[in-house]
């Protein structure tokens, strides 16, 4: 991991090869799809080469802070697909069609293409700079809350507060009060 982090790509190599039966196992069993488990074992060793730097070995050790940030990405990834209804295999497309109105070219789905560029503007005009930047940061770049606050040099405790209020607005902007509020606290 010292290696990776000193940017010597033959050690992700080897990294790769010790890990990938560990990382897929925990991903097969968490998310229940072998196709699933693939990509998201390619998507977590692309994960740990972009971040290894904040791997610290003084905390655990290269195998556990794998396996740690493994079981993070599956759970979120199980988290999105049950959230798409993956596992009950519901055909959506009449309840997709009251949500985003118009049909769309099944590979446009940018955000311009579901809202129209004047209803994403009205959109991220809600949101204050600092949750709008909270929420870029966070699912446009990858970064943890925790990253973000050092990024920003604010308190955690304030991102935290942007990005659940940034959240907040998207939901009322997107869906207004019709959101049942289990699904506003992404229960």
């Amino acid at each position: 991991m010292a290696r990776l982090q000193g940017g010597d790509k033959e050690a992700f190599g080897i990294l790769f090869q010790r890990y990938v039966k560990l990382v897929h196992r925990i991903c097969e069993r968490i998310l229940r799809d072998d196709t699933e488990a693939e990509d998201l074992t390619q998507d977590v060793f692309l994960f740990i080469e972009r971040k290894c730097r904040i791997f610290d070995r003084s905390k655990s050790s290269a195998r556990s802070w794998i396996v740690q940030m493994t079981y993070h990405r599956a759970f979120e990834r199980r988290r999105y697909l049950v959230s798409r209804h993956f596992y009950t295999r519901e055909n959506l497309e009449e309840s997709g069609s009251s949500v985003l109105g118009k049909r769309l070219v099944e590979a446009d789905y940018s955000p311009e293409a579901v809202f129209g560029r004047n209803g994403l503007n009205k959109i991220l005009e809600s949101l204050s700079e600092e949750q709008r930047e909270t929420l870029r940061l966070h699912f446009f770049d990858g970064y943890t809350l925790s990253e973000i606050s050092q990024k920003l040099g604010e308190p955690l405790g304030n991102v935290r507060h942007h990005y659940y209020r940034g959240l907040d607005r998207l939901r009322k902007q997107m869906f207004g009060n019709n959101v049942p509020t289990e699904q506003r606290h992404g229960k």
